[in-house]
């Protein structure tokens, strides 16, 4: 594979947030070691090309391996931009969070101070979720509502618009349940405050004062820059580029689409490491809201899918055997980004990758990076449990139920299976899905037979209980509510969950 090395060094972020370089004693890196095993890693895992970016001691490295398109050949560089997924829900909360930093916006108030057209399915949730619950995925809000509500600077009032019956995945403030309908609400919240639509507020805001020239939102923008095309395939295969470039909506944004080089993530998130300060010197964000984004909001009943231990206000958070760590993960089609914070080493590291074994590169090169630079010890991958529990399965056994999906569990012969299923809107996104659910711990399986961004051999399927007692059920960080097969009617004709 091709490649290529960058190294920037423009002065630097110090470990408590101020400028200036720390004792870099055993921390420098071999950047030829490191792109000669980022190669070997895209090559044994089918990635066609990856960008990786680390911030140590104030200055950001940067490698890049493979090619941006595999039928053209044009090789990556570490200038080159890729779609980022839901990375960019970090840039959405620090928007909102610079807006209640000035007073504009309160966290603890309802959602219809700032939107009084805003409306949940739930008359009685709809005034009870606040700014917060929408930064941590408390509010309820589901993730799967695929919505195309055009090109227009309305987009996202449209769009909010259209989510108003969609059923909530748990009451608001019960427990976590990751959700992308909620960050489009936050986005759309950006857009009243600002009097800007989205795109210009987070470039106005954001992007401009920190210098990240290599980060856009919309498709016609990245035409200026080197850009990665996502590939799909069999996992273990090459894959082939994907049927087209870009298949979200333009009012995917705040949840959604964030285009960057790895560089320029990495340089994002030195701004977080540094307190708040951009590498420049600009002041983005207080001390106090930086650190407050990091404080856990909630824990996580799926640790896996994302390794996540609990949620922030917009950060993932994880704990490596005692020392912690934020950050977020992405995937749009046949493109997967990565991000790692270690504060307490003053440590990031942003993988940005199009396509193949994404997840095999990022849990290998993590492992070893973040060991070496940070002391972090990542956790072993998500797998059945060389002696499983005894399993009863009666309290599990039944249908659970959240926006577009139906999955029902079942158990034969003393094995549990899942069949998910797709419906409402998403009904043709893909057929059922068989499950075999092999035991982790009493309340986690590992699924097989679901490809996903975020899994390599299985999937993490996970059962908790909800405050009022309601089983639920966790695939991909969503919460399904267990419910009565009498009540799967059809979409007009359902109470929404909450009553």
């Amino acid at each position: 594979m091709s490649s290529k090395v960058n190294w920037n060094d423009q002065g630097g972020w110090g470990a408590e947030g101020a400028w200036g370089t720390r004792d870099s004693a055993g921390r420098k890196l071999d950047l030829a070691r490191w792109q000669a095993r980022l190669d070997q890693l895209c090559a044994e895992h089918h990635v066609p090309g990856a960008s990786v970016a680390v911030l140590v001691d104030g200055t950001v490295h940067e490698l890049a391996s493979g090619v941006l398109h595999s039928g053209t050949g044009v090789a990556t560089t570490t200038d080159s931009v890729f779609q980022m997924g839901s990375i960019a829900k970090i840039y959405t909360a620090t928007l909102v969070m610079r807006l209640a930093e000035s007073g504009q916006v309160e966290l603890d108030a309802p959602v219809t101070d700032v939107l009084p057209e805003f409306s949940v399915a739930d008359p009685e949730a709809t005034g009870m979720i606040t700014i917060r619950q929408l930064l941590s995925h408390t509010s309820g809000l589901t993730c799967d509502f695929n919505h195309d509500s055009g090109r227009g600077d309305d987009c996202l009032a449209e769009y909010v618009e259209a989510a108003k019956d969609v059923a909530l995945d748990c009451p608001p403030g019960s427990a976590i349940s990751y959700s992308s309908v909620g960050y489009n609400v936050l986005g759309r919240i950006v857009e009243v405050v600002t009097g800007k639509v989205w795109d210009e507020a987070l470039k106005d805001l954001l992007l401009t004062p920190l210098g990240l020239t290599h980060t856009m939102t919309l498709p016609e923008e990245a035409l200026a820059f080197r850009a990665a095309m996502g590939h799909l395939g069999e996992p273990g295969q090459a894959p082939d580029p994907a049927p087209q470039w870009d298949m979200m909506p333009r009012s995917a944004g705040p949840y959604g689409r964030v285009i960057a080089s790895a560089g320029d993530l990495a340089r994002f998130a030195g701004m977080h490491l540094a307190g708040g300060v951009g590498q420049d010197g600009t002041r983005v964000l207080a001390e106090e809201t930086v650190a407050l984004m990091q404080r856990r909001a909630v824990d996580c009943p799926d640790k896996w899918t994302v390794s996540s231990d609990g949620w922030g206000l917009g950060w993932t958070l994880y704990d490596w055997n005692g020392v912690e760590g934020y950050g977020h993960d992405g995937a749009s089609i046949g493109q997967y980004g990565y991000l790692r914070v270690v504060p307490s080493a003053g440590v990031a590291v942003a993988l940005l990758t199009n396509g193949g074994g994404a997840r095999e590169v990022y849990a290998a090169l993590y492992r070893e990076l973040l060991a070496e630079l940070a002391g972090v010890i990542m956790p072993e991958p998500f797998a059945p449990s060389a002696t499983p529990p005894v399993i009863d399965w009666t309290p599990l056994v039944g249908t659970y139920r959240r926006e577009g999906v139906v999955i029902t569990v079942t158990e034969r012969d003393g094995s549990g299976h899942a069949l998910y299923e797709f419906v409402d809107g998403m009904k043709d996104l893909s057929k059922p899905l068989e499950i075999d659910l092999l035991p982790v711990t009493e309340n986690a399986f590992a699924g097989t037979g679901v490809g996903s961004a975020f899994s390599t051999d299985y999937t993490p399927v996970i059962f908790s209980t909800l405050p009022n007692g309601t089983r639920c059920v966790y695939i991909g960080m969503r919460c399904g509510p267990k419910t009565d097969p009498a009540d799967l009617k059809p979409e007009a004709e359902r109470q929404p969950v909450g009553h």
